[in-house]
């Protein structure tokens, strides 16, 4: 067949394929099928992606990487340009290439042309801004048809992740769906059960479907902001009186999509000129030499592996000695949790307007359907658990559930093409 869905995600990437009437996520790097969002340029022209660009970049292949390519998407920086060694290449080219790789090879995986696609997207690429939504879906579409796709469909992800769900019940029950990926926090409330699996139009069973741009990279940039980035000059105060170090640097440096931003050689000129007026130059002196080096996103990886490493254990430590001698940043799930509660409440939130839009009280969940890998922070599931306190919790394939849903959707629309 030569249908498949495609997840593209913030912070991973899968394609699923149908064999036989099931849907299977294809081999895209080595064994596995999630592969990393993430793109290498290097110095001497090569380009590689997913964990073969981030292991360029911890092996100090001169070049530059780039990560969360998705949350370009609906924001200023998808008409912008970035810097490639002597040249700038558009964001839109760069998720083109990323994408158009991952196009080819599923295709070498499977053995055939994959000409139609179901494409999937969050409920709200950003929030309370509808054009913006719709340029962001519109961008994905003009990718998807250069880079080869005849016709591209879209379906919100939880709507996905809902249809993979349906498979293992065995009888109707009301489900929110709750997609916690790298960008955005999407949810569905849906109808489901073996008998509607087989209709053919699902609209009545979608009762509700909502979404917030909070997602796991939002929690690595409070996280960092927080217990990192004043290790390196972040609030801390400028010799005149009543003033601080200018803070954009640090939000840059925090956000991935941002990290970029900070190699163009006037920011460095701009941080040394900082650096004169600081109370303490030498905090300043460890920026810049995370900037001269290029190695931003070393930080931004150091805080994801120990936001990580806090969903099972109650402490964390950053290297941070290649800064500094001796320097280092304990992070508690305490930590964790302060710097990034305004986040889980604003997940907490928007379920409870996902109720209202259904018309439904908590109670009238029976089942929640935690994916995307954001749920394994306590806190975050917590905020989820609690807003619909009696609904049985049932955890999908983390990485996969949305790719296999949207797999579904494609044989649904398009049928058994060749």
């Amino acid at each position: 067949m030569s249908i498949c869905g495609l997840d593209f995600g913030t912070s991973n990437t899968t394609l699923g394929t149908i064999e036989g009437a099931a849907p299977v996520l294809a081999t895209l790097e080595a064994a596995q099928t999630a592969i990393p969002s993430a793109i290498f340029y290097e110095a001497d022209s090569g380009v590689r992606i997913g964990r073969k660009a981030v292991e360029a970049y911890v092996e100090g292949v001169p070049g530059r990487l780039l990560r969360s390519l998705k949350s370009v998407l609906g924001t200023s920086l998808i008409d912008e340009t970035t810097r490639l060694g002597r040249e700038r290449v558009s964001f839109r080219d760069v998720i083109a290439y990323y994408v158009g790789a991952v196009k080819r090879r599923a295709e070498q995986a499977t053995g055939r042309e994959l000409r139609h696609v179901v494409h999937g997207r969050p409920v709200h690429f950003v929030d309370n801004a509808p054009k913006a939504d719709r340029k962001a879906e519109e961008t994905l579409r003009t990718i998807a048809k250069g880079i080869g796709f005849e016709d591209v469909t879209f379906q919100f992800e939880p709507i996905a992740a809902a249809l993979d769900y349906e498979r293992q019940i065995a009888s109707e029950e009301v489900a929110l769906i709750a997609d916690i990926g790298g960008g955005t926090s999407d949810f569905s409330i849906v109808r489901l059960g073996p008998e509607r699996h087989r209709n053919a139009d699902r609209a009545a069973d979608i009762l509700a479907n909502d979404g917030v741009r909070v997602g796991g990279t939002d929690f690595d940039r409070q996280l960092s902001l927080g217990v990192v980035m004043p290790l390196f000059g972040f609030g801390s105060a400028m010799k005149r009186a009543g003033l601080d170090v200018p803070s954009s640097y640090f939000h840059d440096l925090a956000t991935w999509s941002s990290i970029n931003r900070m190699y163009e050689p006037r920011v460095l000129a701009d941080i040394r000129q900082v650096r004169q007026e600081a109370a303490r130059p030498e905090l300043l002196d460890r920026l810049i030499r995370v900037i001269h080096e290029q190695r931003g996103h070393t930080l931004a990886m150091d805080v994801e592996d120990a936001k990580i490493a806090l969903s099972e254990k109650s402490r964390s430590e950053i290297p941070l000695a290649w800064v500094a001698p001796g320097l280092s940043a304990v992070v508690s799930q305490g930590d964790l949790v302060s710097h990034t509660k305004q986040l889980a409440a604003r997940i907490s939130a928007r379920i409870k307007n996902c109720l209202v839009q259904a018309g439904l009280n908590a109670d009238a969940i029976d089942a929640v359907f935690l994916t995307g890998g954001s749920v394994k922070l306590a806190h975050v599931r917590k905020a989820i658990t609690q807003a619909v306190p009696t609904a049985r919790i049932v955890e999908g394939d983390i990485f996969g559930a949305v790719g296999k849903g949207l797999t579904l959707e494609a044989l649904r629309r398009y049928g058994p093409l060749n």
